[in-house]
């Protein structure tokens, strides 16, 4: 079994591992071909077809949606320049609803958006339609860097009252005030009485389209 993997290989088999991971089903050759720019499914099944002969995916010729991984790139480590984030349940972009804590597996990120390779980034899946302006949508993953300040204007994943939520932060005068992005919802206002405390400080948005 060769071990030899070329770059655009490895990009579409992330791509095929982080779709899988979001949708809880492998895409179609239509959708690899779009993401990538593929004109023609022939283009998408020649790679493909190198992906399964180096053994690292099965292909269903019958089946639209018939990719299965057989094998993770990892185990190339010369051509490993992903990280692993843990993607750790659902959080809420409309009102705090869900806790943050369930893990729900983890998505393949090449390193270089990373500022550091030993940062303890995490994922949360968005739910909710509160952040939609700032291009936080309902569905999306939110890549998070843990940290326990923020400055003003920062998005940011917040614990309230044991629930989580994603809002821009601004503390003035002494007030701590949880920004939406979305002319439909109001600021929360957070009072002594809460239990408040910041998560993280949102980095990025992964989303894909079907």
């Amino acid at each position: 079994m060769s071990k030899n993997i070329t770059d655009r290989q490895k990009e579409i088999l992330d791509f095929i591992q982080n779709f899988k991971e979001l949708n809880g089903y492998p895409p179609t050759l239509r959708e690899i071909g779009k993401f990538f720019n593929i004109s023609s499914t022939f283009g998408v099944k020649r790679h493909l077809d190198a992906l399964v002969k180096k053994g690292y995916l099965n292909v269903e010729s019958n089946a639209s949606r018939g990719i299965s991984i057989v094998r993770d790139q990892n185990t190339n480590n010369s051509n490993n320049n992903s990280k692993e984030i843990p993607i750790v349940g659902r959080v809420a972009a409309g009102i705090p609803i869900t806790s943050y804590e369930n893990l729900e597996g983890t998505v393949s990120i090449d390193s270089s958006f990373f500022k550091r390779e030993d940062e303890e980034n995490f994922a949360l899946k968005v739910k909710g339609d509160s952040m939609i302006e700032e291009g936080i949508f309902e569905g999306d993953l939110l890549v998070i860097t843990p940290q326990k300040t923020a400055n003003n204007y920062d998005i940011i994943v917040a614990m309230v009252d044991g629930e989580a939520t994603v809002k821009t932060y601004i503390n003035k005068n002494k007030t701590i005030t949880l920004l939406p992005a979305n002319k439909n919802y109001s600021p929360i206002v957070i009072e002594s009485k809460q239990d408040f405390s910041i998560i993280g400080k949102v980095k990025g948005v992964l989303r894909w389209m079907n």
